[in-house]
């Protein structure tokens, strides 16, 4: 299979939502909003300061993606990238398109010294993807993830556009 990996550009909105909200129900069982989905990924496409988004395709056809978003570490003096929104079309798992997609971050990573490390989260019970990235060389770090999300008074709403509650 000829795979190209490249960056995302706005004409391939469709396939980010359709991975995502895939993605959302087959790991959370989420029904995520359209209008939300649409506008945010919309949003890092037109404004490079919110991440970026890298496409797996594979004869015109979009296969894999995943985002990367940033934060900066003032204790390391530099930018941790974190890889979020991995979803890979299910026909094409398992067949080497997420660690193209993998290799090629972390070589952009590499190329960009102000880039110190790489970190991603998985939900505790994804054992299959959890051992496909400790075979990329990704180590389980010592911390637990805690949130708070919505906002106090922001229940319902982004700007105009409805949540969906978690199902």
């Amino acid at each position: 299979m000829e795979l190209a990996i490249r960056p995302a550009e706005l004409i391939d909105l469709p396939a980010l939502i359709h991975g995502n909200s895939a993605l959302a129900w087959e790991t959370e069982r989420k029904k995520l909003d359209g209008p939300t989905l649409s506008l945010g990924i919309d949003r890092v496409l037109n404004d490079a300061h919110k991440g970026f988004y890298t496409v797996a395709e594979t004869d015109g056809r979009i296969v894999g993606h995943l985002l990367v978003t940033f934060e900066y570490s003032d204790w390391r003096n530099g930018w941790y990238w974190w890889i979020q929104s991995v979803y890979v079309w299910p026909e094409f798992r398992r067949t080497g398109v997420f660690r193209r997609l993998f290799d090629h971050v972390k070589a952009m990573a590499l190329a960009d010294p102000t880039v110190i490390g790489l970190r991603l989260y998985v939900e505790r019970d994804n054992e299959r993807a959890q051992k496909t990235y400790v075979s990329l060389g990704l180590e389980e770090e010592p911390y637990f993830l805690f949130g708070l999300y919505p906002l106090p008074g922001r229940e319902g709403t982004i700007g105009t556009t409805k949540l969906i509650a978690d199902r």
